[in-house]
């Protein structure tokens, strides 16, 4: 036991102010991180903002050309009341 105490007590004083530096640094940057991602959460970036623009204004255009083809359809079939053959 002894001996493999011996063997590994250097291996160890190696390893582990590597794992100590590490988690130091890791907790030092931990609220840089944080404020950092609360930032990119609470802010909206060009790329967002244009990209839920053309999605606003696909949807609008949707709605517009279903309401167009929903008056032309009333229109024609108003033609078609009057009496008219040839109505579109």
């Amino acid at each position: 036991m002894t001996k493999l105490l011996i063997i590994a007590a250097p291996l160890m004083l190696l390893v582990l102010p590597g794992c100590i530096a590490k988690t130091a640094l890791d907790v030092v940057t931990l609220p840089v991180r944080a404020g950092a991602q609360a930032a990119d959460w609470a802010t909206t970036s060009q790329e967002e903002s244009d990209r839920n623009y053309g999605r606003k204004m696909r949807e609008q255009e949707a709605r517009e050309g279903k309401q167009r083809k929903k008056a032309d359809k009333q229109r024609r079939q108003q033609c078609r009341d009057a009496g008219y053959d040839n109505c579109g």
